[in-house]
């Protein structure tokens, strides 16, 4: 996450959203944590037989203080930024607990660390770093009307007072922290599922594609056989001008689902771009002319509810894997034979041609 200054919040944003929910994100784990350390500073004041403003103080700091928080956060025009303030003022008030306590030394150490570790769990850059001033001068400052009494040696009541902010916010952030990597690791998932596939048509990506199709002419050889299809979808400019592009939008997606649903098993069905698909299938020649050939009249059996006039058909070029040569070279001969489809006179044929290669 940037610094404060980088983020704007967009209305429509769910980054946005996301941004402004943090004052209701953090509240719980500041009332948790700062609860559980104000258990241990009553305990230590409780021993020091401290006056009742150590008290009032002490209350308001560790049971009143996370819920202000959270009002003034949601109130403000900006609650990210409010947050953030309220962040740096976690630590001014937990470092101000410190000379009210003698600097005792475990419930000091730890509560200190807590608010730290706080800073650094919101991801926000240098936030820990610019919250030591006001620690720092919040631990002077009430040092200044406490004496800077030194009493560190910790009793063993106060240790047992200090256990549960050292276990239970300790598992409550680990949880924290889980349920954020989890959620990274699912969008990493779909990211890469999303790279695999053509958002439009649900078919592979061109590069997913590629990788496939190359294993596939790889693996191809005596008893493997492999073949290459290219279609080209017939007047598309000439749809999209008339029908308009969301229902060219529609001539693709349609056509996809058909390459999906229709192919052979072990195919491979991509998008080259615009209005161009692949199909990579383990057959030869033959039987790729006749898949080609159901394919185009699939395509061609392709209805619109919403554009009841809208008719599409492809022209589809076949290559079998060529010896000797790369993905490349497949692509050009299946390519080349699409090009002779397309220069057939009677378009209304079953436009499927087939590479010599």
């Amino acid at each position: 996450m940037d610094a404060p200054e980088a983020v704007r919040l967009d209305d429509g944003s769910t980054h946005a959203r996301y941004l402004r929910s943090l004052p209701l994100r953090t509240w719980p784990l500041r009332t948790l944590g700062m609860g559980l350390g104000g258990v241990a500073v009553l305990v230590v004041l409780a021993e020091l037989d401290a006056a009742w403003p150590a008290w009032a103080w002490a209350v308001f700091a560790s049971f009143a203080w996370p819920h202000l928080a959270l009002l003034a956060a949601r109130r403000a025009r900006d609650p990210f930024k409010a947050e953030l303030r309220n962040f740096v003022l976690d630590s001014a008030f937990a470092g101000s607990l410190v000379p009210l306590m003698h600097f005792n030394l475990l419930p000091s150490v730890v509560l200190l660390s807590v608010v730290l570790a706080d800073k650094l769990n919101t991801g926000v850059r240098g936030l820990w770093l610019r919250s030591l001033p006001g620690m720092a001068g919040a631990i002077v400052l009430v040092g200044v009307f406490t004496g800077f009494a030194w009493q560190p040696a910790s009793s063993l009541l106060v240790v047992a007072a200090s256990l549960p902010i050292l276990v239970i916010h300790t598992l409550a952030v680990a949880a924290s922290s889980y349920r954020l990597v989890r959620k990274v690791q699912r969008q990493n998932v779909q990211l890469e599922a999303l790279s695999r596939t053509d958002a439009l048509t649900g078919v592979a990506s061109r590069g997913h594609w590629e990788a496939l199709a190359g294993a596939l002419l790889g693996a191809a050889g005596p008893g493997r056989p492999a073949s290459l299809l290219i279609f080209d979808v017939d007047a598309f400019k000439s749809i999209n001008d008339e029908h308009g592009h969301v229902r060219g939008d529609d001539v693709l997606r349609a056509i996809g689902a058909v390459l999906l649903a229709h192919g052979v098993s072990g195919g491979i069905a991509g998008r080259l771009g615009g209005d161009e698909f692949v199909l990579a299938v383990p057959v030869d020649a033959a039987a790729a002319e006749a898949l080609a050939a159901r394919l185009h009249e699939q395509v061609r059996a392709l209805r619109f509810p919403a554009a009841h006039a809208l008719r599409c058909s492809v022209t589809i070029g076949v290559a079998a894997a060529p010896a000797g040569e790369g993905l490349r070279g497949w692509l050009e001969a299946a390519d080349a034979a699409l090009y002779r489809g397309k220069g057939r006179a009677q378009r209304l044929a079953p436009a499927v041609s087939t590479s010599a290669a």
